[in-house]
């Protein structure tokens, strides 16, 4: 089976599998067009603008944002949705190819529709999950990954949203680490003058995120929207209120539509859990522990997931509670986007894999409230390839896309094209090793089963014995390969430092410090909203 991140990768490759889940309407213009007509029949309440207006005013002064604020307020206006959990000094790159794609997809679809159409960010502040924000990594002089985190404690017990973390003391030291790694580059003063600015003790940690995006993006008008805002809440409980009433509906065609996608060869991004709601609940305050509904064995009772006394709560006292303090509820992550689509004439919205994904199991509750789903628009996908990187690349003799392969592997090709000698890859030679070995056992446990039936537990643990044994050899050959050239190994190692950080895409690990503080932030963030084409999703170079 494929795990789900691999439905991105067959969707946006137009695999009829997947569209038949999602259908690829961001690549047409027709349906482009009838998305912005059926989105321009909403309109943004009154009460949601004056909310948001009341956000931006705590933002640095932007004619744009105040122009498009203007727009929100007139009927016949549409947005193009993207938004991110509130990391640490913006947390991954991803961060800005999200906000830069929401920016230039909103407009484009307005130069093709004469609609106007306004860019939002979500500022995803109702997770608690805070050692996934609460650092951010940059590359290192040497070339090695340097991780830059606030200390907290309490982060991996918190339930907590967020919205209602301060950065506290650490934030200092973290900061302090930023500018003594990048203090040297040409503009350093400025990135981290503006972080210094945002990120301070005393600051939320969606404050200080919503600053500096909103800065990087002041001339765009990007407009940013925090589910948290105490304004907001009333406008979110009618459906909360149709999560927990229609919980069995609503997680029975999701779990229909999980077994879809699993016959397909897809699995879920998110679990469905039976009769569950969708939804959290903060049983002690608007800034207390939130916790998954479940539904008990009690009919009309559920139970709070992961609550230390196993705590309960009725349906009656949901209600009660949802209509005097609605701030208490949050959302999941398939709740969230029909949230945003209930408040908003959302046209289009710009997601990585993993919300592409949710997507795809999200059309039976779309259908269930009565919405229409938006167009989902992959968002731009860059790999920077700066001096530093290409000096790599040139020594090395590599193209970027090379730092992608595992490290043994990479090492044995250059090994094997600079000397002319035939270096097999070290995973190779285990794959025939093993295969061979596991054919020749397999055909003596055939010969001895009918006679000696205890033969084959010795054959497993002879297999078991074997398999270890060839792994430690092909490991000790990877390294023979690569000690060979002291250099190489070196440069190897910095170069996949810098594209494929822990295997992973730079995207996902590097975050903006480093990048901004070499060539300017307003620069940086310039090229890539130069670079961004709408509606395309495959993976660039950029090269500042």
């Amino acid at each position: 089976m494929l795990v789900a991140s691999s439905f991105s990768a067959s969707w946006l490759r137009g695999d009829p599998r997947a569209l038949e889940f999602l259908p690829d309407h961001f690549r047409h213009r027709a349906a482009r067009a009838e998305a912005v007509s059926a989105a321009a029949s909403r309109t943004v309440a009154p009460a949601l603008h004056a909310a948001l207006v009341a956000r931006q005013s705590r933002l640095a002064p932007s004619p744009s944002r105040e122009r498009n604020l203007e727009l929100l307020a007139r009927p016949g206006t549409t947005v193009v949705v993207t938004g991110q959990q509130v990391g640490l000094f913006l947390g991954p790159l991803f961060t800005i190819y999200k906000a830069a794609s929401a920016i230039v997809a909103a407009r484009a679809l307005a130069e093709e529709t004469g609609r106007p159409c306004v860019p939002v960010f979500w500022l995803q502040t109702e997770d608690h999950d805070l050692p996934e924000i609460d650092h951010t990594f940059i590359p290192s002089a040497a070339g090695a990954l340097l991780r830059v985190a606030l200390d907290v404690p309490d982060a991996a017990q918190s339930r907590t949203p967020v919205a209602h973390r301060r950065l506290g003391a650490s934030v200092t030291g973290a900061l302090a680490t930023l500018r003594a790694e990048l203090g040297g580059q040409s503009h350093a003063d400025e990135h981290l003058a503006l972080l210094e600015r945002a990120y301070h003790p005393e600051a939320a940690m969606a404050d200080a995120f919503a600053e500096v995006l909103s800065t990087l993006f002041a001339d765009e008008g990007l407009v940013f929207l925090d589910p948290r805002d105490p304004r907001l809440a009333p406008l979110s409980a009618p459906l909360h209120r149709r999560a927990i009433e229609e919980a069995t509906a609503i997680a029975s065609g999701l779990a229909e539509r999980g077994g879809a996608l699993g016959a397909a060869g897809f699995s879920e991004q998110v679990h469905i859990r039976p009769g569950s709601p969708l939804g959290f609940f903060s049983p002690d305050g608007l800034e207390g522990a939130r916790y998954r509904l479940d539904p008990a064995s009690t009919p009309g009772t559920w139970s709070l997931v992961g609550h230390p006394e196993g705590a309960s709560v009725t349906t009656p006292q949901l209600l009660s509670w949802l209509e005097r303090e609605p701030l208490r509820f949050t959302t999941s992550a398939l709740l969230r986007p029909l949230l945003q689509d209930t408040w908003l004439p959302t046209a289009a919205y710009v997601g990585g894999p993993g919300e592409i994904a949710y997507f795809a199991q999200l059309a039976p509750l779309y259908a269930h409230l009565g919405l229409p789903m938006p167009l989902v628009v992959p968002r731009a996908r860059f790999r920077v390839i700066d001096d530093r990187v290409r000096r790599l690349l040139d020594r090395l003799g590599l193209a970027p896309e090379d730092a992608a392969a595992p490290r043994d592997a990479l090492l044995a090709r250059i090994a094997a094209r600079d000397t002319g000698q035939d270096f097999e890859p070290p995973e190779a030679i285990e794959a025939r090793l093993v295969s061979a070995f596991a054919s020749e056992l397999a055909r003596l446990g055939e010969r001895t089963a009918s006679f000696e039936p205890g033969f084959a537990r010795a054959l497993s643990r002879t297999d078991k014995t074997v398999r270890g044994g060839i792994s430690r050899l092909v490991a000790r050959y990877g390294r023979a390969i690569a000690q060979r050239d002291q250099v190489t190994l070196e440069r190897v190692d910095r170069l996949r430092a810098y594209l494929s950080p822990d295997g992973a895409p730079q995207e996902r690990i590097h975050g903006l410090p480093y990048y901004a503080c070499r060539f300017g932030s307003q620069a940086f963030t310039r090229r890539v909203l130069d670079a961004c084409v709408p509606f395309l999703g495959d993976l660039k170079d950029l090269k500042p």
